[in-house]
């Protein structure tokens, strides 16, 4: 029961990453490898400021906005200098990890005896997995709630426009380059954002964490779509934190096999998005072969 609890709470977590994912690859219709480089940015900003002294909540925002910078960077060489995007998320990544690691001085930074968010509900008398898991919800609610909302002004619509259809959106004077630019902010904030509530509930910040990182952004949101089907945009945000609990626990009845090595849980991951992204496929198989009444 406490492994369950343990990966209910650390889906939480991991579904604001997957939420940013889904900001680039649902509603801008773009592959974005910054995540695997933007992740481990927002741990090693959040643990380098917790280190120095930062209140471990202003450490968390400084890594939000750390991780937005390099979506912006990502935006403009996208934009800006026309590479196509699978190519612009592999140079981000490949320069964020030396920015990550003089970010970090060393492979990876301790938070042992450092206060942080989950130590300070330690203080208010929560357990790990329930101060996790009240971290992971109070964060997720917000960025849904913000982005619900942002989707539903002038600038969000245009953002869903530019994903849609760029000939039309142009057509209408929007600006899709401001436009992707935003979303490559939002998603890699987001990220960022993750990765800074994700190295203190795991006490520390490890150059190399982010691989991988699209996977299971990915598979938490087609998980999401195949299980729950035609939602709105804020329903569907919030359907990707269960699609991410989903994920979680599958992993861990992988894991729970009796003889399964742990060192294979990224070949299971690469596997498992293999399989859910077969699986509307499959559906559309099945649905065609049905005979049609009438």
């Amino acid at each position: 029961m406490s492994l369950i609890l343990s990966s209910l709470s650390q889906g939480v977590l991991w579904s604001i990453m997957a939420i940013g994912v889904y900001l680039t690859f649902r509603i801008l219709d773009i592959a974005d490898l910054t995540a695997e480089g933007s992740y481990p940015l927002g741990a090693a900003i959040c643990a380098t400021s917790i280190v120095s002294g930062l209140n471990p909540f202003l450490a968390t925002l400084l890594a939000f906005v750390g991780g937005s910078l390099a979506g912006l960077i990502s935006g403009l060489v996208h934009t800006k200098l026309k590479i196509p995007a699978l190519l612009t998320g592999i140079v981000t990544l490949t320069g964020l990890y030396s920015i990550n690691l003089k970010i970090l001085g060393k492979a990876n930074v301790a938070l042992l005896r450092q206060k942080t968010l989950v130590t300070q509900f330690f203080d208010m008398g929560f357990t790990k997995i329930a101060a996790v898991l009240v971290i992971g919800i109070l964060f997720a609610v917000v960025v849904i709630v913000l982005l619900t909302l942002l989707m539903k002004t002038q600038i969000g619509l245009a953002l869903r426009s530019t994903g849609d259809n760029i000939p039309m959106s142009e057509s209408n004077g929007i600006k899709t380059d401001h436009m992707k630019i935003l979303g490559y902010m939002l998603s890699n904030g987001l990220i960022a954002l993750c990765g800074a509530l994700l190295c203190q509930n795991n006490g520390y910040a490890d150059l190399n964490a982010g691989v991988g990182t699209i996977v299971i952004g990915l598979a938490s949101i087609i998980i999401a779509e195949v299980m729950i089907r035609n939602l709105s945009i804020g329903w569907r945000l919030a359907s990707i934190v269960l699609g991410s609990i989903v994920y979680r626990l599958i992993i861990l009845a992988i894991l729970a096999i009796p003889g399964m090595d742990a060192d294979l849980v990224k070949l299971f991951s690469a596997i498992l998005l293999a399989t859910v992204l077969f699986v509307p496929e499959l559906q559309k198989k099945l649905n065609s072969r049905k005979p049609q009444l009438g």
